[in-house]
């Protein structure tokens, strides 16, 4: 508690030391109550309390807050201490507002009208407690009651400078809190601005904080603090001037509030004025210069000073991206901190490297680094490190180095750390599509993708792999072959069961020429993996047989036999029992030709947005700044309606082909990815409706849901 010599209150140290010596919850919660006992009979007692007797059992009570329990009474004694002339008896007051708000509206106003008449007091102490008990407490009524009478504070030239520094930061906390009610005329504007030439550090360090939340609220209203804070900073960096060289940290002038206004800085466009764009560029070269210069001391202090400006220079160095040399003398010094022996230094190179490689100035100066940046994703210990030299790696890939990186990515995929896997996954997917100069390459690397890391394999890549391969005939005969030979392997993952038997009901005609590939063989192959996968893959699968009864009637009844199994055809997966059930019937009653148009060859899909890229963003947001994946081929699905005898009527071509429905679905809901005759999956609307269902047949659906289907034979 806070005490000042001579006025120690010798009654809260015994109650405290009382409660320490406490040997069991019970018997401190004895001690408690009769000491509330005690407060609350002196607070009752007709005799008047003096102030350090009020002080006292405030104290107390606010002790008594602290260890947990809930007070009820006391406030009023502690507003009455805010009434006091006497620092102490005040302080304590304050202090026990700031810790234990009340809501009573009535209280408080009580202590807002005690607040405001110590803010228009003389004394600087009383304003300081003030200010910081507004500060402290932060709510609404407080940005309210106080909207006018601190701004008056902190712009008044009467002010002292101790007091103008801390309305400066209690602005900033109620801005924080409450920006709406915050009304800041003109007037107080463009004095709050000239408040960064003000001499005294702790005023000039908080007022840039304060324009800093200010400036990104109503940027137009503050402009003009861009010539003071490059006029302030030119002062601090530049050897030409003394400003602040009194404020020295481990000999690095004003380091925080030079960070505080190069991040200020970054809140506006590169400025118009050439003479102004002109002194701000030789303040950052300064800075980069002094990078250069020899450590002053061994002390991890001044290395620490000295590079938190170079770092927010480097910030606003990028965030300008005009000054090529200076993006390329920032890049150059980033890259001699990824050898350092510091963990911090190395990961915040790799951070602004990666801002740096977005630019089209310093993009070919980041790839130099290339190398040691696949080191650092080799030897680094720190997982967040190597993550950040998966992000480099990602931004600094472009055609000429695209092979190189997806291949190094793929080789670190194997052993890296499970919490960076899925992202690997994605960025080694993107980019083995936007750099694709040979779409073999980018099957190739895809299914090896699957094949390292199946379990991390979301539902956009591997849809993405087949929207690439449905659009692209010149490569659907490879994927055929390759996706055939992923699944000879004894462990195949699921996902790339997925991928292949997809490919395989699309194009497996075109490799059924090869012995080695024969119709039957496929069908052997993939029904080898049927039973190790989950109902989701086995529906896919169906499918893929449906198709084959199309491509190859020599192993029509094969399928069929397999359709007629009782796995399948009494399945506890309803979908699987549906699915097995239909295609049963399907083969059976249509002819070839109606059957050749029901499973015809799927059409290109629409081309959109990658799902990927989408994935990628949400997962970071610091990426989408980034280039799309570039577009392929693209045409229209076109919807097909058969009517057959006995058969329900179907929907569209791509859903009764049951293999990929959509390619723009964001994230697996849990469903079946391929819901065949999903038009009926909607429950009659009415009776009526229902009924006309029979006018020209016998049979039919009347309700089906995900659990449950009823229909009439």
């Amino acid at each position: 508690m806070p005490t000042m010599r001579g006025d120690a209150m010798r009654g809260l140290a015994v109650f405290i030391s009382d409660i320490r010596n406490c040997k069991s919850r019970e018997a401190e919660l004895r001690r408690i109550n009769k000491e509330l006992t005690n407060i609350r009979q002196r607070f009752r007692a007709d005799k008047t309390l003096d102030g350090y007797q009020k002080k006292k059992y405030v104290c107390k009570l606010l002790f008594i807050f602290l260890l947990g329990h809930d007070i009820d009474f006391g406030y009023m004694e502690a507003v009455n201490l805010l009434s006091s002339n006497k620092y102490t008896e005040k302080q304590i007051g304050y202090l026990f507002i700031s810790v234990i708000m009340n809501s009573s509206t009535e209280m408080k106003q009580l202590i807002i009208q005690n607040i405001r008449n110590d803010l228009q007091s003389r004394n600087p102490i009383f304003i300081n407690l003030a200010l910081q008990c507004v500060a402290n407490i932060g709510d609404r009524e407080m940005a309210v009651a106080f909207t006018n009478d601190i701004p008056r504070l902190l712009i008044s030239g009467d002010t002292l400078d101790a007091v103008k520094q801390s309305a400066a930061l209690c602005l900033l906390r109620l801005h924080r809190t409450s920006p709406d009610s915050l009304q800041l005329n003109t007037e107080w504007t463009a004095r709050i601005i000239h408040l960064l030439n003000d001499q005294h550090l702790g005023v000039a360090t908080a007022a840039v904080s304060l324009i800093d939340a200010l400036v990104k609220r109503s940027p137009d209203e503050y402009k003009g603090c861009i010539n003071l804070a490059v006029s302030r900073l030119s002062r601090i960096v530049t050897s030409s001037y003394t400003d602040f060289q009194d404020y020295t940290y481990y000999f690095v002038p004003a380091p925080w509030l030079c960070v505080k206004l190069l991040r200020l800085l970054q809140n506006y466009p590169p400025p118009d004025d050439p003479s102004i764009r002109s002194r701000l560029n030789e303040c950052l070269d300064t800075i980069l210069n002094k990078a250069q210069e020899p450590l002053k001391s061994k002390k991890v202090q001044h290395s620490n000073a000295r590079n938190a400006v170079l770092f927010e220079a480097i910030n606003l160095i990028i965030h300008m991206d005009c000054e090529s040399s200076l993006l390329v003398r920032a890049c150059n010094q980033l890259g001699q901190f990824l050898q350092n022996r510091e963990t911090n230094l190395r990961y915040l190179a790799l951070e602004s490297m990666c801002l740096l490689a977005t630019s089209e100035f310093s993009h070919e100066a980041v790839k130099k680094h290339q190398e040691t940046v696949i080191n650092a994703l080799k030897s680094e210990r720190d997982v967040s490190v190597r993550q950040r030299a998966v992000d480099l790696l990602y931004a600094m890939c472009d055609r000429s180095n695209a092979q190189d990186i997806v291949q190094e990515m793929l080789t670190y995929l194997e052993t890296a750390d499970y919490t960076i896997r899925e992202e690997m996954v994605l960025k080694i997917a993107i980019l083995s599509e936007k750099y694709a100069v040979d779409y073999k390459w980018y099957l190739d690397i895809m299914l090896k993708l699957i094949r390292i890391a199946g379990d991390f394999v979301s539902e956009e890549v591997w849809y993405r792999v087949i929207q690439v391969v449905v659009n692209r005939n010149d490569v659907q005969s490879y994927a055929a072959k390759i996706a055939f030979e992923a699944l000879q392997a004894p462990a195949c993952h699921e996902n790339m069961v997925k991928v292949a038997g997809y490919i395989l009901g699309e194009y497996g005609n075109l490799i059924a020429l090869d012995p080695r590939s024969t119709p039957l063989i496929q069908f052997d192959l993939l029904h080898s993996k049927y039973h190790l996968c989950s109902p989701t893959t086995r529906c896919l699968i169906l499918s893929t047989y449906m198709k084959f009864v199309n491509l190859f009637p020599e192993i029509k009844h094969h399928i069929q036999d397999i359709l007629r199994h009782d796995s399948n055809y009494r399945s506890s997966d309803v979908e699987i029992q549906q699915r097995a059930t239909e295609y049963l019937k399907l083969s059976e009653v249509c002819s070839p030709t109606v059957l050749a148009t029901v499973l015809e060859i799927m059409p290109p899909y629409p081309e959109k947005q990658s799902p990927l890229l989408v994935r990628l963003k949400q997962k970071k947001p610091l990426m989408e700044s980034e280039g799309a994946v570039e577009p392929t081929s693209s045409a229209t699905t076109t919807p097909v309606t058969v009517y057959i005898d006995d058969v329900p009527k179907l929907a569209d071509t791509a859903q009764q082909n049951g293999l990929l429905v959509s390619l723009d679905t964001p994230e697996s809901n849990g469903h079946y990815e391929d819901s065949t005759f999903s038009s009926m999956t909607k429950p009659a609307t009415s009776t009526v409706q229902s009924n006309k269902k029979f006018l020209l047949k016998n049979s039919d659906i009347i309700f089906e849901n995900e659990l449950i289907q009823i229909g009439i034979k």
